[in-house]
């Protein structure tokens, strides 16, 4: 692997070394939201999740993986390596069971020996994609084991406060059909039927967010993380949005993806440090934001010895 040491330390998508599983990853996220819901709320009746003393916007951790898994699920899901656990199509103890017969042992719940779960542990992760990047608990029934994923996201937090509307909709069909005919009432009059229904959409103006991630190798080499699994990665966050377009999201599009990468499994410099280096500020203070051109983001050069920057995507 080649280093251009006119690029200020950093590595162009070209080069490997991100891509490699014994190293650490630490990485920064960037991407916006414009007329849309992100991620709704339940408790909150699916209005965006903020922080109710700042006003920022939040989106879980959950969301921003469950969009990896549908990525892969579609890019990669008929390749046996690359299935997903985490997908709805079938009870959970029922693909564990898958494990047990592939290993042609019958499972015996909670009194399944030490050897057997280990066994069926790691044919999951071997099969499984979001097993072996996100780790997961198979202890429900019939028995697989834990295992701890390499990768882990933040929620991720918008630059600036936002302000979520709840906005009225209305459809031009009745649900029930005793709704739509006319009705009379004691005089013989006539009362006209339902014409349309009311509804409720959730929304964002306009947001822009971040959200940290890393990549442990000790994890990685634990649950059996390729090469292949962290280039599939990569892609999956730079295509995730494209591959979950909801005319509830609006648009939302990845605007920057930075990883960090260490020279030593055990991390050069802390993670906080590195994500220091890319500053996103206002360009227009007093203003509401209604672009990612209303920002400056500014990735610094002085990056600590021992780690190597990958600008995978930049705001064009």
């Amino acid at each position: 692997m080649q280093s251009d040491p006119s690029n200020n330390g950093r590595e162009t998508p070209m080069t490997a070394r991100h891509l490699d599983p014994a190293r650490r990853h630490d990485f920064v996220m960037l991407f916006d939201v414009t007329d849309g819901n992100p991620n709704g709320d339940p408790d909150a009746g699916n209005l965006p999740r903020i922080d109710p003393e700042t006003m920022q916007g939040l989106m879980s951790d959950v969301s921003l993986k469950r969009k990896v898994r549908d990525f892969v699920h579609v890019a990669k899901g008929n390749e046996e390596r690359f299935k997903i656990y985490v997908l709805g199509d079938e009870a959970l103890n029922t693909t564990h069971e898958r494990a047990y017969k592939a290993l042609g042992v019958k499972s015996t719940g909670t009194k399944q020996d030490s050897k057997t779960i280990d066994q069926a542990r790691d044919w999951m992760a071997a099969n499984f994609f979001d097993i072996r990047m996100f780790g997961a608990v198979m202890t429900t029934g019939v028995n697989c084991g834990q295992v701890r994923g390499p990768v882990q996201i933040t929620f991720a937090r918008s630059i600036d406060p936002i302000v979520p509307l709840d906005l009225s909709i209305t459809r031009k069909a009745v649900t029930k059909e005793e709704d739509r005919v006319v009705k009379s009432d004691d005089d013989g009059k006539g009362t006209a039927g339902k014409q349309t229904e009311m509804g409720r959409k959730s929304m964002v103006p306009y947001g822009l967010y971040r959200a940290h991630g890393f990549f442990n190798p000790h994890f990685a080499r634990q649950s059996g993380a390729t090469e292949e699994d962290v280039e599939l990665l990569w892609h999956a966050l730079i295509g995730m949005f494209e591959m979950d377009r909801s005319a509830s999201r609006g648009m939302m599009a990845l605007q920057g993806l930075y990883v960090f990468t260490h020279d030593s499994p055990l991390g050069n410099a802390p993670a906080h440090r590195l994500f220091g280096q890319v500053e996103v500020a206002p360009l227009h203070e007093g203003r509401a934001p209604r672009a990612i051109a209303d920002y400056s983001v500014t990735v610094r050069g002085d990056v600590p010895g021992g780690v190597t920057l990958t600008t995978l995507v930049s705001p064009a």
